[in-house]
């Protein structure tokens, strides 16, 4: 979740692409499923991808949309500045076209 202006200059508002034939989008802000941000439903109900990466709440989350078949992860914030009260990552594998090994992190206190 990385909200400064310099890394959002520097990348795109939102990155798809193929990871070990995995389909893979990542946006910051994406909401969650049934209630995916105004800027992704549309696409994300017409061509869905197996894992869809989003943050903007700072809050870790990590939930399988059963209606498009598709893992979303929040990593939550790994930065020193924001609302959240623990740092937090998401660590995971992408292999054989599977997605495993998937460990939340805790980085300790903002």
């Amino acid at each position: 979740n990385i909200d400064g202006a310099d890394i959002r200059t520097q990348f795109p508002e939102q990155l798809r692409f193929n990871c070990e034939l995995v389909d893979v989008w990542m946006t910051h802000i994406g909401g969650y499923p049934d209630r995916y941000a105004p800027q992704v439903k549309k696409d994300i109900y017409t061509k869905p991808p197996q894992l869809f990466i989003s943050g903007h709440s700072h809050i870790l989350k990590v939930v399988f949309d059963k209606k498009i078949q598709c893992l979303h992860i929040n990593p939550g914030a790994a930065g020193k500045h924001g609302w959240h009260k623990k740092r937090t990552l998401i660590r995971f594998c992408i292999s054989d076209e599977k997605i495993h090994t998937l460990e939340a992190i805790e980085l300790g206190d903002r």
